[in-house]
């Protein structure tokens, strides 16, 4: 079947979408060329992530475009939308923050991440930042050299920074614009890197209360200098200007590909970022998509971006609409290259923990989906459930994908009976969630895991069932230790013991811990809201007389928990004041 497809396919641009026995697309992108493209995939032997992409394919699409740029748009909004497996670019990847002097009638500065959000016109926006403590100690800096705005509303009269001479007193004094402009001017210099003003203005003051004998105020001016000198001041490159830059470099090894970028603000390094992944397309695909999608998610753009040779200038250049050159002499040629000596290092440094993360990880699914006879385990649902004497009953379904936790997919249940019956907590939470995944048309899991015995793993197939769906149900099964020890799968149901020191041992154990870890963090956040009151009303022996003598004299759980047993012994029946005190060591578990 593909091969007669790939004979229809014609040699223009566009994009194409692998699928695999399921139908999901697992792959997407885009060639000059589709036929030469695509068939490149089927011919000759592949190695890494593409020989694993390519054993996964079972059909494709393609869509034809006027041209290389359209099929470069178009590839990057297949990809937001569809999520495909093997295109993991920027899945991971942090956002950085940046300073904001925002001018709404007067200055006020603040920390923001999510610098697409249109809520504003951003115009004043500064970094990035290596990290948000970097960034809040920075704008602490500045409101304490100059009295910006600190209170988000204006209140009627003056707060306690306009009395200490870190505020104007915007909310009820008229200030003069060229004062604010002044001091405007001053920040948005240190911003871009020119501290020297600053620099001088800590110092005068430094020599001042120096001279009055206030060597604990000096003392203080003296770290705000050195925090600028060895935090702020960073590594000064000699390229001749103070535009804002960033330069891309990267290296190739062992089926990975590490990517680096230096960003140059104010002629200076201010910080770099380095992703390391396995790569599926050629290199410059790889490349090019990733500085693409980097500028839409983490960083702003600058005036000018420089990339290696074999990056297609014209092409970024016009998605991003900024200048985008290949360096080929002097200082930046030297900046380009010690950015990609860097990516070098990264690689050969991580690439053995980058190894055992994937034996862990994604060789382990690989184990576990061979043991169980499974052509795909791309998503595992595992569930656990959690009660207190019956009540605060509650269910946890966390989900990994492709041997990681994909946590934007937890789902929590709150059981609609309380009461101790783990058949019937499952037979709910399983319909619940099912009849949802076929109602709305969501992503079905490869297998389910749940954290118990044979009898749940009967009471969950029973309901899918019930459901007609066909999707493979396992157990766990703990030791004398509470260790799982074995795992219960297959018709009929087999114990398949699991080596304590194998990497799927590891795995099982680390979803078992993470949906246990969730479903008890769940359970204690409804418990930590109910009253005094309505836990008195689950222990055996405490009637409303007694609920109300207890109400009466200990306000809080807390305080009645302060309580031994022979102090509750004094107070209730023996039998009673013992159901209390082991009701409220049990509340603490």
């Amino acid at each position: 079947m593909i091969k007669e497809k790939l004979s229809l396919v014609p040699n223009l641009p566009g994009c194409y979408l692998m699928k695999n026995c399921d139908g999901i697309i697992i792959y997407v992108g885009k060639a000059k060329k589709l036929k030469n493209r695509l068939s490149s995939y089927f011919r000759g032997t592949h190695t890494g992530k593409t020989a694993k992409l390519v054993s996964e394919i079972v059909d494709f699409e393609y869509m034809v475009v006027g041209s290389e740029t359209e099929a470069f748009i178009l590839e990057i909004n297949l990809i937001k939308k569809y999520d495909p497996k093997y295109n993991i670019l920027l899945r991971d990847d942090k956002s950085y923050p940046y300073i904001e002097l925002l001018m709404d009638n007067v200055p006020k500065l603040s920390v923001v991440r999510n610098i697409h959000r249109k809520k504003r016109n951003r115009q004043h926006l500064y970094g990035p930042y290596p990290n948000v403590t970097a960034a809040r100690n920075t704008v602490n800096l500045l409101n304490r050299m100059y009295p910006l705005r600190k209170c988000s509303t204006y209140a009627k009269k003056p707060c306690l920074y306009y009395h200490i001479g870190e505020c104007l007193g915007y909310c009820t004094n008229k200030i003069e614009k060229e004062n604010i402009d002044h001091m405007v001017n001053d920040i948005i210099r240190f911003l871009k890197g020119d501290h020297s003003l600053i620099t001088k203005k800590i110092e005068e003051e430094m020599y001042l209360e120096s001279s009055k004998m206030h060597y604990e105020k000096a003392k203080e001016l003296k770290e705000l200098l050195d925090y600028i000198e060895i935090t702020l001041t960073r590594q000064k490159v000699e390229i001749g200007d103070s535009i804002d830059r960033d330069v891309w470099g990267y290296y190739v090894e062992k089926g990975y590909l590490s990517i680096q970028v230096f960003f140059i603000r104010g002629g200076k390094i201010l910080e770099r970022h380095s992703k390391i992944f396995p790569y599926v397309d050629e290199i410059r695909e790889e490349m090019t998509i990733y500085i693409a999608k980097f500028y839409e998610k983490s960083v702003i753009p600058p005036k000018e971006i420089l990339v290696p040779e074999i990056i297609d200038t014209t092409l970024l250049s016009e998605y991003l609409n900024i200048s985008v050159k290949i360096p080929q002499k002097g200082e930046k040629k030297r900046i380009l290259e010690m950015v990609c000596q860097n990516a070098k290092i990264g690689l050969e440094e991580k690439f053995e923990l980058i190894n055992r993360d994937e034996e862990r990880t994604v060789l382990a699914n690989e184990e576990l989906a061979k043991i169980l006879n499974l052509k795909k385990l791309d998503r595992i649902e595992i569930f656990d459930n959690s009660n207190l004497f019956g009540t605060f009953n509650v269910s946890g379904m966390v989900v990994f994908k492709n041997g990681r936790p994909s946590k934007n997919d937890y789902r929590k249940f709150k059981i609609s009976v309380d009461q101790n019956d783990d058949y019937g907590t499952m037979r709910e939470v399983m319909y619940r969630r099912y009849f949802r995944v076929l109602k709305d048309n969501l992503e079905k899991p490869d297998l389910i895991i749940v954290d118990g015995g044979i009898g749940q793993m009967h009471i969950a197939r029973e309901v899918l069932s019930s459901l007609n769906m066909n999707i493979m149900v396992v157990g766990l099964k703990k030791d004398d230790k509470h260790s799982t020890s074995q795992l219960l799968a297959h018709e009929p149901i087999e114990a398949i013991k699991i080596d304590k020191k194998s990497n799927l041992f590891y795995y099982l154990e680390r979803m078992q811990d993470e949906v246990h870890n969730f479903t008890i963090h769940y359970h204690q956040q409804l418990r930590s809201k109910g009253s005094l009151e309505s836990i008195l009303d689950m222990v055996e022996g405490i009637g409303v007389k007694r609920k109300k003598e207890l109400l009466k004299k200990y306000k809080t759980i807390t305080k009645l928990k302060e309580l031994n047993l022979n102090e509750l012994k004094q107070l209730l029946p023996d039998n009673v004041a013992s159901n209390l005190y082991e009701f409220l060591k049990e509340y603490d578990n």
